[in-house]
């Protein structure tokens, strides 16, 4: 059965010409059968020429439809002009109507109106009903009229429907392509924010790796003790870098896991204690003022003041030159974050730049500035008076509208 609905479906003209043949049947034997009747108006030789042109009609509404119409209206006009009687065929215009105002153009759509509109009272006009007054008259006019008006209705009611529901689909094709296109949105912004992470977490461990790794080298013979302990220190830095690279590492993967099920979770303001002691192992000496009243904070607005002095701190590492100190200053504010990295460097010799692989032109500053972005805040970078580096940044409690 599906199959031959399908094939129906695919052959439309097919199925309406086969309808076409039997309602010629049908009007073939009902004009044999009351030919030659007292009251019968028409002849055979007159009516079957056009039930064959109503019939097909009927055949052809789906493919030419608005010339179907035209050349219905002809027939019927023929058919008042030589007086064939109300026939079996005359059903094709009530079908050419609702094909018409369901799949047709607006001007025959119009048209198939006024001319179902006008038909019944011009069938009661060319063939009134002696037996009913100018009252019943007009009654059977009206009946007549109806299935007209409704096949309209109907053919115009399945037009809105289908034009509702080609809207609906464009909409709903447009929500997918705007989905489509918000998901590449996220995706970027996700790599953007891994690139980050990764920058801010290598930059910061590789960088106090490359020191103590010097610093070893330099008292490996006159002091093995410190030597020893610049080397635990690599091996720790090592490993905490590792570990916040399979956390960042791990959000790229799916359907897959690190032992023990959980990622670490991100640093925050509570670990700056931690970063900085770091710094002062590997040789930098480092201020660290907190004040106000510390509160919880948004997830985001900690992550983003912990890499903002990470990236300061590994700035002033790599680029302060010797003799080089370090202040932190974090404020809480009613209604926000702030945030003051200092250091007094006078700039590293161009060997220590080449040492370190450095150009001076990294994308820590942009990181930066990315993430305070992300947040609503505001940042502001550049050289003290009188020599050295100033970051100040002010972190909203509350995303920018």
């Amino acid at each position: 059965m599906q199959r031959l609905y399908d094939f129906l479906r695919r052959h439309p003209t097919w199925v309406d010409s086969f309808w076409a043949v039997v309602l010629l049947g049908i009007t073939g034997v009902n004009i044999l059968s009351v030919n030659g009747a007292p009251d019968h108006h028409g002849s055979f030789a007159e009516a079957f020429p056009i039930a064959v042109v109503l019939c097909v009609v009927v055949a052809l509404r789906r493919r030419m439809p608005e010339k179907m119409l035209i050349l219905s209206a002809a027939t019927g006009l023929a058919q008042i002009v030589v007086d064939v009687e109300v026939m079996t065929a005359d059903f094709a215009l009530l079908v050419i109507i609702y094909t018409v105002a369901a799949d047709g153009a607006r001007w025959a759509s119009r048209l198939a109106l006024i001319g179902g509109l006008c038909a019944g009272t011009l069938s009661q006009i060319r063939w009134p009903n002696r037996e009913a007054g100018a009252l019943g008259v007009v009654l059977i006019a009206v009946f007549q009229t109806v299935p007209f008006a409704l096949a309209w209705v109907l053919g115009d009611s399945l037009r809105t429907r289908r034009a509702y529901l080609a809207q609906l689909e464009e909409r709903a094709a447009r929500l997918e392509k705007e989905r489509e296109a918000q998901a590449k949105v996220a995706v970027a912004a996700e790599r953007a924010r891994i690139a980050r992470e990764l920058h801010d977490v290598v930059a910061h461990n590789v960088s106090v790796m490359v020191v103590q790794a010097d610093g070893a080298a330099y008292v490996m013979d006159a002091a093995p003790d410190q030597a020893r302990k610049a080397l635990e220190t690599i091996s720790g830095t090592g490993r905490q870098a590792l570990a916040e690279m399979r956390r960042l590492l791990g959000v790229l993967r799916t359907g897959e896991h690190q032992e023990g099920g959980e990622y670490v979770p991100q640093p925050d303001v509570e670990q700056l204690d931690d970063l900085i002691e770091q710094c002062r192992t590997s040789g930098l000496p480092v201020d660290f003022k907190v004040e106000g009243t510390p509160r919880p904070l948004p997830s985001g607005v900690e992550l983003t003041a912990y890499r903002i002095v990470q990236e300061a701190l590994t700035n002033t590492r790599k680029h302060g030159g010797p003799n080089t100190g370090a202040s932190v200053r974090l404020v809480y504010f009613d209604d926000g974050l702030g945030l003051l990295v200092e250091d007094d460097g006078k700039g590293a010799p161009h060997e220590l730049y080449e040492e370190g692989g450095a150009d001076g032109q990294g994308h820590g500053l942009i990181g930066m500035r990315e993430r305070v972005g992300m947040v609503g805040g505001t940042l502001d970078a550049g050289p003290r008076p009188g020599g050295g580096f100033r970051i100040s940044a002010l972190l909203p409690l509350k995303p920018a509208h």
